[in-house]
């Protein structure tokens, strides 16, 4: 049943984007990197409705949608705004890249639309559940949300006043910000990136003393040129590098051993906060520990010239949370060379990485891990990413899934519920590539354009265990020969 209840009056207490606490909308996410998108959201059952209330720095109209990729084409779109003749409202869907078509049947219902202080907000509610073919069902996976807006109530093309960001929105875990919060940062000065395709620079420092033990709470991403920085991982090193320097990843540096995870951010990612109960630890016992923050640069337009000073703020509080946090990497294994190649003009090509959890026991007793959130990454050619997690041979469950992944949107999602994995355990990455618009082999590597299949899952209680993944056995391949294809 897709009918809509009475409609409720809801106390709107928003005159600014921070906003304050409404009880019926216990949710909220900031949807773009300079907070100027809101959205607050609640719902009673996972069999009823949900409500919406968009916040938007602008008095245009403003849009918001589900999309099955992140992009125009398939999503479910309502759009709205308070004009001179009053407010509009209207649910929609896009075929494409272009002004979205009006539903037959309108499943969203406008609650209440106001201006104010150069605020539009706009209050609506629909069905968890798909009400016909045109809407998108609510599962609780994570859903990719997109918004625009524009500065009149002509509704125009948006230029870049667009955005997209994956949220959870029936599985979500809330966030407290501490009250004694500070920050450390890991980050490039005026760098000069090098006009070649795909170049990996490595830092390697040291933070200030942090004398007693603390937790880093928040990851936030400070991107100068978001063209050419495509991610960016912040390793924990051994005790063997004691020495900064700044140079080329992966060319026999000492600094190629560090390899701990602490932090990740994706091209198209955001601001991660941690669940409340964990936290990344740094100083104290750490603290003469030296880390490598380790850039990718894509630039494959040969660009000259540029300087960069990108990085990542870590935001952290003396209030230590229940448990330490630690960042498991799966998939299939690209430190080495590896003669696996993708063959041009394939419209499904599939590989695996493995990790078998009961070799962890053959360094150190390693305990149940609660999985909270993962990162997926391939590169141009990925379409689908999918994490089995298995036991005792039948499989279980997913720790990741994403049937259609986005290059330009690899975000850490918080999976909403805890996973857990128990000693024995296996992992499985599947990734799905289409070649279809290549007329070459595609190799596993480094580079932008050959492919990766990588997830890091973010857990806790923190082990020593950071890289669990496998090579495929190439033995029997046979040897592609793209001039008989």
């Amino acid at each position: 049943m897709c009918s809509l209840p009475p409609l409720l009056p809801l106390l709107l207490a928003w005159t600014t984007v921070a906003g304050a606490t409404d009880p019926t909308l216990p949710f909220m996410e900031y949807l773009d990197r300079d907070r100027l998108v809101c959205l607050k959201w609640g719902f009673d059952n996972l069999q009823g409705n949900i409500t919406f209330q968009l916040v938007v720095n602008s008095t245009g109209w403003v849009g918001f949608g589900l999309s099955p990729n992140g992009g125009m084409k398939g999503s479910d779109i309502i759009i709205g705004g308070l004009g001179p003749s009053g407010s509009y409202f209207t649910d929609l869907h896009a075929t494409g890249n272009s002004m979205p078509l009006v539903d037959d049947q309108q499943n969203y219902a406008l609650l209440s639309m106001s201006e104010t202080d150069g605020q539009t907000t706009m209050t609506f509610q629909r069905s968890i559940k798909a009400c016909d073919d045109k809407d998108f069902h609510i599962t609780a996976q994570h859903i990719k949300l997109i918004y625009a807006y524009g500065t009149t109530d002509e509704i125009n093309y948006h230029g870049n006043r667009r955005g997209t960001k994956e949220v959870n929105l029936l599985n979500y875990m809330p966030r407290t910000i501490p009250t004694d919060s500070n920050y450390l940062i890991a980050k490039v000065d005026n760098f000069t990136v090098p006009s070649t395709s795909t170049y990996y620079h490595c830092k390697i420092m040291k933070f200030p003393k942090l004398n007693t033990k603390l937790h880093i709470y928040q990851i936030e991403p400070v991107i100068e040129n978001h063209d050419l920085v495509h991610h960016m991982l912040l390793y924990k090193c051994p005790p063997d590098v004691t020495e900064p320097y700044e140079n080329q990843c992966y060319v026999g540096d000492i600094g190629d051993n560090c390899f701990n995870p602490v932090a990740s951010w994706g091209i198209g990612g955001g601001v991660f906060e941690f669940p409340e109960n964990a936290g990344v630890p740094i100083g104290g016992e750490d603290n003469d520990t030296f880390y490598r923050l380790e850039i990718h640069y894509n630039n494959p337009e040969i660009k000259a010239g540029k300087y960069d000073s990108s990085g990542l703020r870590l935001h952290y509080s003396a209030q230590l949370r229940q448990y330490d946090v630690g960042i498991l990497t799966t998939g299939v294994l690209i430190r080495s060379n590896l003669p696996y190649n993708i063959p041009p003009k394939t419209s499904q090509f599939r590989t695996y990485g493995t990790c078998d959890t009961s070799q962890f026991s053959h360094m150190n007793p390693v305990p149940d891990i609660s999985v909270f959130a993962v990162l997926l990454h391939t590169h141009q050619a990925g379409r689908k990413v999918r994490v089995g997690h298995f036991r005792g041979g039948k499989q279980i469950d997913f720790l990741g899934l994403d049937e259609n992944y986005n290059f330009d949107l690899q975000q850490t999602v918080n999976l909403g519920n805890i996973k857990t994995i128990k000693p024995g355990d296996e992992i499985v990455v599947e990734c799905t590539y289409n070649t279809t618009d290549r007329d070459g082999i595609t190799k596993v590597g480094q580079s932008t354009t050959d492919e990766m299949c990588v997830a890091f899952l973010f857990y806790y209680p923190a082990n020593n265990v950071t890289y669990c993944g496998s090579r495929p056995n190439t033995t029997f391949l046979p040897t592609i020969n793209v001039n008989d294809m």
